[in-house]
Parts: structure tokens; C-alpha cells; sequence
């Protein structure tokens, strides 16, 4: 039995609700991916060219600075790596999280919110991030996806 850890970023409060279940439901680990300087309503206000996450997700380069690095990456075979869907790819504060840990042999799992979008290219934007690892687009979890339906998710991994 693998050990697991369900790593997510929440801009909103939406992708927390499905992480905590999710790890709930597996039994995992879990970890919160916090940016050093947390998004104000404006920074995600998509609408505006010039906010914050509209920056960021236009420069591919961009690697927002995480909060901490305190994940114990070491200790899991799988991790469960959620965030809400922007611009149909992941946050880039998710590359900032792949990059800052060693993955190599690792299990990740992919799992999103979205307002309507699937995963995009979410996968071949994150590889790169975590060479050595193998990246799997798990799966959209939008409304409230009970605890067997999270359990069955999980257990599939």
C-alpha cells in the first residue's frame, strides 16, 4: 500500500473543500500550497488584463514564491496534486511547487476544480516542472463529490 499525500492550492476556498475530502476519503497526508503573498480578490480577477493571475498565466515562466517548503515529499509514493483550472492549464504557482521538491519516482496524480473547463494542457504544462516523475490527469472534481466517489478516485491510484 502506497503512501499519499493530497497537496492543493485554493484560491477561493473551492479546491480546499474537495482536497480535505479527498484526503479523507484516501486516508492521505494533508498539505496546503500557499503563495508567499496570498491573492486579494483583485489579483484573481480574471477580467482585468492586469491583475496578478492574468500576469502570471500569460508569462510561462512566471513562478510565483510558495509560502514554505515543508512538504515531506520523501515520505509519499503518491501525491495527489489539486488546484483550480486558469486559462485551462494549472496555477503557476503549481510549476513553483513541482520545482521546488524533488519528484523522481513519484506518482502525481492531478486533480482540478473548474467553473467549466477540463484539465486543457494542464499535464504538458506541469511536466517539465517534475522530470523524473510520472504525471497523471486524474480527474475534474467539481461540486461536491461525495466520500465513495472520492474513495473510488483515490483507490484507482
Amino acid at each position: 500500500m502506497s503512501k499519499k499525500l493530497v497537496a492543493y492550492f485554493s484560491a477561493s476556498g473551492t479546491t480546499a473543500s474537495v482536497a480535505k475530502n479527498l484526503a479523507d476519503a484516501a486516508g492521505a497526508a494533508l498539505y496546503e500550497i500557499k503563495p508567499a503573498v496570498p491573492y486579494s480578490k483583485a489579483d484573481l480577477n480574471w477580467m482585468d488584463k492586469q491583475s496578478r493571475s492574468s500576469l502570471e498565466m500569460r508569462d510561462k515562466s512566471a513562478r510565483p514564491a510558495l509560502a514554505d517548503n515543508n512538504a515531506a515529499i520523501d515520505a509519499y509514493d503518491t501525491i495527489f496534486v489539486g488546484f483550480p483550472i486558469w486559462w485551462y492549464i494549472a496555477p503557476t504557482i503549481i510549476n513553483s511547487f513541482l520545482e521546488a521538491y524533488d519528484f523522481s519516482g513519484k506518482k502525481v496524480v492531478l486533480f482540478a476544480t473548474s467553473g467549466g473547463s477540463g484539465f486543457g494542457k494542464a499535464v504538458d504544462s506541469l511536466q517539465p516542472s517534475a522530470p523524473g516523475a510520472t504525471i497523471i490527469e486524474g480527474a475534474v472534481l467539481n461540486g461536491r463529490p461525495n466520500k465513495a466517489k472520492l474513495q473510488a478516485f483515490a483507490d484507482k491510484y
